[in-house]
């Protein structure tokens, strides 16, 4: 969506679960995102890990084992260059936003993973944080950002969290795309 003479920007909701806190240090293990936008959309990956290193809380969140991810994922370069493929076709001539629901987190993995990997971060240096834009729009507290305090006309009831990347990442569009409505609304 673009305003003006504006390069049009195209909202692309990441999302990714990881071996634990920070990279390099743990591995990113799934990749999720979809265009805000168009919600058919998407792209899915899993990775490889890059080291044995996790954390048991986020292997637990995940719900599988680093063996799981090593047999069955895809090489991080491989990966993060279809993934690079994909923002380009969903951004086509405009330029891609990252969006995330606590984005630094998500954020910092894509961000290590592409320059690592495939050289370049096609979304930049920066990206749009669901809690920060709520913050913003509601005048509340970052402890109200949470998302079970976000109230439920943001949400989708018949979605539930499930830590699949995938699915995090079509749910915390559905989050962005009704806020923007709403923040529009209130012009």
């Amino acid at each position: 969506m673009a305003r003006g003479g504006d390069v049009r920007e195209a909202y692309i909701s990441v999302d990714v679960e990881a071996a634990g806190p920070l990279p390099p240090t743990y591995s990113m293990l799934s990749l999720g995102a979809v265009d805000v936008d168009d919600p058919k959309a998407t792209f899915y990956v899993e990775l490889r890990p890059v080291n044995d290193a996790s954390v048991p809380g986020a292997m637990e969140v995940v719900g599988r084992t680093l063996q799981d991810f090593a047999r069955s994922g895809r090489d991080p370069k491989d990966a993060m260059a279809a993934f690079r493929d994909w923002v380009g076709s969903v951004a086509k001539d405009g330029k891609p936003v990252f969006v995330g629901f606590n984005a630094t987190f998500d954020w910092a993995f894509v961000n290590f993973y592409f320059h690592q990997y495939v050289g370049e971060n096609p979304f930049g240096i920066g990206g749009i944080d669901i809690k920060s834009y709520y913050m913003g729009m509601s005048g509340g507290t970052w402890e109200d950002t949470r998302s079970s305090r976000i109230p439920k006309e943001y949400k989708d009831s018949s979605r539930r969290h499930t830590h699949n990347a995938l699915d995090d990442a079509i749910e915390q569009a559905e989050l962005f795309r009704r806020m923007r409505q709403k923040s529009a609304g209130s012009r």
